[in-house]
């Protein structure tokens, strides 16, 4: 059996990479979601049908004038075109006048 010679010496790597990604600052949140527009996106998992229309009813009756626009006008955000939704949000928000976004929810 050798023995190795490395006087307390230990070669190690740090277990991080370098960060390559500069962070960005935060949008600002909305004071409130009266008279806003909201779309709604979802991944068509977990009953986001009824949980859309739940959230829809009680956002209604805590903020007049809140208008929704929904998940079917987006697409499906996990399937085979969720590259192209995804990337075609942004655009699309600005023609909608969307002020705000609800993305839900596979388990």
């Amino acid at each position: 059996m050798s023995k190795l010679m490395n006087d307390g010496y230990y070669e190690v790597l740090w277990p991080r990479s370098p960060r390559h990604v500069t962070k960005k600052s935060l949008a600002r949140r909305l004071d409130s979601l009266e008279g806003k527009t909201i779309a709604q996106l979802w991944d068509f998992l977990f009953r986001g049908d009824e949980v859309f229309s739940g959230l829809e009813q009680e956002l209604r009756a805590r903020f007049p004038g809140v208008r929704f626009i929904g998940w079917r006008e987006f697409g499906n955000t996990h399937g085979k075109d969720e590259r192209e939704v995804v990337a075609s949000l942004p655009r699309r928000f600005k023609e909608l006048g969307v002020d705000a976004a609800i993305s839900g929810m596979g388990c």
